[in-house]
């Protein structure tokens, strides 16, 4: 129901005036589960159980914690994960969003279990659900940068526009990027580079003005359709000022 209303606010006549056909932009984000790390327990059974109490202290010393060999006890479609090195790990799910570049309006949202390969999956299957009548941009940030996804976007007509991640290893061996000349030395690829990191905001919106940096549902279903739900929202906030500004 929450992608059908989504679907249904763009397909107005006065709204799509608004939303580019050809350049788009997809980054997701992370969103705290509804689950405590004492929640996160062996799937066999064993482990330390939490001391007596309604909010009773748990040892999680010399303990190696997975999602391989845990699951949270709340919430078992959370996830631990951490988004880079050098933050803490979390249980959280992954929101993932597709904006169109015109006007920085979300075009489609999806929410998935937190992985490392769930932003690309998402995009994927989110590129997958739009007709394939033209060839469209897609920008995208660094995390993006895999040869293997850049592939499947050129398979689907669609000119992969994302962050070169040129990372250098210990041995000083530049990171092979998905990309080449063809694609970053047209100024479409630069304004791309600029028109993604708009996603943020709808990000940065529903997490402080919506409330979902941690909801409070669990299981991906309930989860992602409050997550679906939250991105019409963002837009029916902006729809009306864009069509004040423009006179669509």
């Amino acid at each position: 129901m929450a992608h059908e209303f989504l679907a249904a606010l763009l397909a107005l006549p006065q709204v799509k005036k608004l939303l580019s056909s050809e350049h788009f932009s997809v980054d997701g984000t992370l969103i705290d589960a509804w689950a405590s790390m004492k929640s996160f327990r062996p799937k066999d059974g064993s482990g330390e159980p939490p001391s007596a109490g309604r909010n009773g202290e748990r040892n999680f010393h010399n303990e190696k914690r997975s999602n391989d060999t845990h699951a949270s006890s709340s919430d078992p479609d959370a996830r631990l994960y951490r988004k880079a090195d050098g933050r803490e790990s979390r249980l959280c799910f992954m929101g993932h969003v597709l904006m169109e570049n015109r006007n920085g309006l979300a075009v489609d949202a999806t929410l998935t279990r937190a992985t490392g390969t769930a932003e690309r999956e998402a995009a994927l299957a989110l590129l997958d659900r739009r007709p394939a009548d033209r060839r469209i941009t897609l920008g995208a940030d660094k995390a993006y940068d895999v040869t293997a996804f850049a592939e499947e976007l050129r398979t689907r007509q669609v000119t992969p526009h994302i962050a070169i991640d040129g990372r250098v290893s210990k041995y000083g061996v530049v990171r092979r990027t998905g990309l080449d000349r063809r694609t970053t030395r047209h100024p479409g690829y630069r304004a791309s580079q600029i028109s993604r990191k708009r996603i943020e905001e709808v990000f940065g919106w529903i997490k402080a003005q919506a409330g979902l940096a941690k909801v409070k549902l669990r299981g991906c279903a309930k989860v992602e359709a409050a997550f679906t739900i939250t991105v019409a929202a963002y837009n029916l906030l902006r729809i009306p000022k864009l069509i004040a500004a423009t006179g669509a």
